[in-house]
């Protein structure tokens, strides 16, 4: 992941945020089975190099914008959000970011001579972020976040789908189920469960209740 070794003097850094904003799950109900992934992708960004050798390493922190993220010492006062945690590679599939995350950044090389598919852009892997300052869409019932965790609210949208929204109600969407336990199969939900959410991990399922 060194500079070096992807070129990435002189290239484009690519970051595509990852948020809760078009969130949406797979169809979900008693008996049903929601895909509990509470994540949206923006237009990739461009991204500036950053002071380290490692782009966006844990305990560096980032900038935000509508079209740029940078890299900058924490201690900068355009400083918003600090990695938590970094992986190498494709999310899918990698290791999951920590529960209290507000948001993700995939970061890739668009000048790498690796480029697997031809498109001009190769994953380089993501930042699992956390705000300096609150609000934090991460933390259980806020309403966002790139993972659905015990605590969260859900609604319907009406199309057979439920998204994340903030427990009290000031996302605008009145909170319809909350996630009240994480298990490891749906037989372990209590009798009260009225939908059930794929959350991943090591306890898979989530036990969600009508308020």
């Amino acid at each position: 992941m060194r500079r070096g070794a992807v070129r990435v003097a002189g290239a484009l850094l690519l970051v595509v945020l990852t948020a809760a904003g078009c969130a949406r799950t797979a169809p979900a109900g008693a008996g049903g089975s929601g895909d509990g992934r509470v994540e949206a992708r923006s237009s990739p960004t461009v991204a500036a190099a950053g002071e380290g050798p490692v782009f966006l390493a844990v305990g560096r922190c980032s900038t935000s914008g509508t079209r740029s993220f940078g890299e900058v010492a924490c201690t900068s006062e355009r400083a918003v959000a600090k990695v938590t945690a970094r992986h190498e590679g494709r999310r899918t599939g990698g290791p999951r970011c920590p529960a209290d995350t507000d948001f993700v950044l995939h970061v890739s090389d668009r000048h790498s001579a690796s480029d697997e598919d031809g498109d001009g852009i190769t994953p380089q892997g993501y930042a699992c972020m956390r705000n300096l300052q609150p609000p934090h869409p991460g933390d259980p019932g806020g309403g966002g976040g790139p993972l659905t965790v015990v605590g969260d609210c859900l609604y319907a949208t009406g199309r057979g789908e439920v998204r994340e929204t903030a427990c009290d109600g000031r996302g605008g969407r009145k909170p319809q189920f909350e996630v009240t336990r994480a298990v490891a199969d749906r037989d372990r939900c209590p009798s009260s469960t009225a939908l059930y959410v794929r959350l991943g991990g090591s306890l898979p399922v989530g036990c969600a209740r009508k308020v």
